[in-house]
């Protein structure tokens, strides 16, 4: 039993006797305790969160950009076509191999954005990268069967690759948010989504070696209608996926439980104030089985509550944001990003004059030096500029300004596509105003729109919320890529991309509004970015008393 002296202004004292399961003890404990991690100096832990977080990253973006480049090796070898011209993934073909890792993405991002909720981030933390793990190397291994062709068995593992990609999310978008101090909270996850640029730009640099290696070989083949080498160059390609996630397996397996979930979920601030202390001074926590748990009385998640929460409209109105500025910006985002080969093909950037397999040869290194070109020239710039600014200017300014810029470049893109592809000089500019997109994607909406949802919602709704809206934006992925497998072969080699340029600018329009709906989420904690009265949250627990004293 505690006991503090509380003295009136004429020096005599009382004693005033509080009990220690009163809401405003424990509330002023949840709130200290919060209060240390909010104001944490940057440490070796949180650089460790980063780089276990972002390796999972980096083998995502590796793993769902890899395929851009895969899918033309698969059709030369497994494809069909013209007797005498080279083969290629029909349609469908096309299709399957290249929607199968959004389409299981969403349902990951669902699945483990609840179960992160329901049984503890640290539980599920590593399970899906097992997952993608094991789904890469089948893929590797993969082989065409009596019943079933392999790009069949490809798109089930890329589906249930997906599955455990998806899970990458939430998790490591809500672990970083949940252990970073306030005013890093920014760069933390900037850093953590960065490495999906590396990973892009890792998937065509591994293409472009692989290329080069077997260049003897397939320059060596008898016939473009059966190239040996090319089937092992696409398995290579895949395969070494898998190698970044062993690597970072076992520290995601250890890394302890987020403070927030062991205090407001499992409801155990005895706990919660335990980790926080070893977690600042850089030792493992320990958890005692046997010692007696003080659950405290607050919120719980439950699907009335879910409702009763985002049933207030301005609670409602930030999933909308989330939600819809994911799902517009994934339009393009992915649209671009698994087709860029396609669309470098179509404007006639490096398309080789050769034929047979030098031709072979010749295209595949010709993508996969476009697709360095623009990874190094777009996509990783912009996601190092936001990590430089999203903690100064602010997430909404950012992704206000990213959507802009997006429906400018794509309007000038679409609209302005026929003179831009008339002479080669005018290609160049083409090149250069698409890699102006892939910038202002990541210096803009495609970095927020995973910041943002790993901050704004209420700890026992934040993992199922960021999975809801990450969900949102795979649906975005879905819908491109159906949209551009139909239109690609509407109106001849090239025309259907600037029709898809000009539906990419609508909905970059979109997004200008449903940011907006967004508050801005800069230098608050997570706690006041809920929107729930934090003076109220704790009611109480056991009997316990303790004798309170003022001085």
């Amino acid at each position: 039993m505690a006991s503090y002296q509380e003295k009136s202004s004429d020096r005599d004292s009382h004693e005033k006797v509080v009990p220690a399961n009163s809401g405003y003890v424990l509330g002023e404990r949840r709130r200290a305790a919060l209060a240390e991690v909010d104001n944490a100096k940057f440490s070796w832990f949180h650089a460790k969160v980063c780089i276990v977080a972002g390796v999972g990253f980096f083998t995502d973006a590796y793993d769902i950009f890899a395929i851009n480049i895969a899918s033309t090796m698969l059709g030369y070898v497994y494809g069909s076509g013209k007797p005498g011209a080279l083969k290629a993934l029909n349609k469908q073909q096309d299709l399957g191999v290249k929607v199968a890792t959004p389409v299981g993405t969403l349902v990951g991002q669902l699945l483990f954005g609840w179960l992160a909720d329901l049984l503890g981030r640290k539980k599920m933390y590593g399970v899906e990268l097992m997952i993608i793990i094991i789904a890469t190397f089948a893929q590797a291994l993969s082989e065409n069967a009596p019943a079933v062709h392999i790009i069949g068995v490809l798109v089930v593992w890329r589906f249930i690759m997906g599955v455990g990609i998806g899970g990458d999310y939430p998790l490591s978008a809500v672990i970083s948010s949940e252990f970073a101090s306030t005013k890093i909270r920014g760069r933390m996850m900037t850093a953590v989504f960065a490495s999906q640029g590396w990973g892009n730009f890792t998937a065509a640099l591994v293409g472009f070696i692989i290329t080069a290696a077997y260049k003897s070989s397939i320059l060596k083949e008898a016939s473009i209608t059966n190239l040996h080498s090319v089937d092992v160059m696409w398995r290579l390609l895949i395969g070494l996926g898998a190698v970044p996630g062993v690597v970072a397996l076992y520290f995601r397996l250890t890394i302890p439980e987020t403070p927030r979930f062991t205090m407001d979920i499992e409801r155990n601030i005895d706990q919660a104030a335990t980790d926080i202390q070893a977690v600042l001074a850089g030792r493992k926590s320990h958890v005692d089985d046997d010692a007696f748990i003080q659950r405290i009385e607050a919120p719980k998640a439950s699907w009335a509550d879910f409702r009763e929460h985002f049933g207030k409209f301005e609670n409602f109105k930030i999933l909308f944001g989330t939600a819809y500025s994911w799902f517009a910006l994934d339009i393009a985002f992915y649209g671009l990003g698994l087709n860029s080969g396609i669309i470098l093909q179509a404007i006639g950037f490096g398309n080789p004059t050769s034929t047979g397999t030098q031709a072979i040869y010749d295209n595949l290194k010709n993508i996969c030096v476009g697709n360095l070109i623009l990874s190094a020239a777009g996509l990783i710039p912009g996601y190092w500029v936001s990590f430089l600014f999203i903690d100064k200017w602010g997430r909404k300014p950012i992704q206000l300004m990213g959507f802009i810029a997006l429906t400018i470049l794509f309007v000038i893109l679409g609209f302005g596509y026929d003179k831009l592809i008339s002479t080669p000089s005018s290609k160049k500019a083409f090149v250069f105003l698409y890699c102006l997109a892939d910038f202002f994607q990541n210096f803009g909406p495609n970095t927020t729109t995973f910041v943002i949802p790993g901050e704004i919602f209420p700890t026992r709704y934040r993992s199922t919320a960021h999975g809801i809206s990450a969900a949102s934006g795979k649906l975005g992925a879905i819908v491109a890529q159906v949209g551009f497998s139909q239109l690609k072969d509407i109106g001849g080699p090239s025309a259907w991309v600037k029709h898809i340029l000009e539906i990419f600018a609508f909905f970059m329009l979109t997004g200008i509004g449903s940011t907006l709906l967004l508050p801005e989420t800069k230098n608050r904690t997570l706690e006041d970015l809920s929107n729930e009265n934090q003076e109220g949250f704790v009611r109480g627990t056991s009997n316990k008393t303790a004798v309170i004293t003022d001085a």
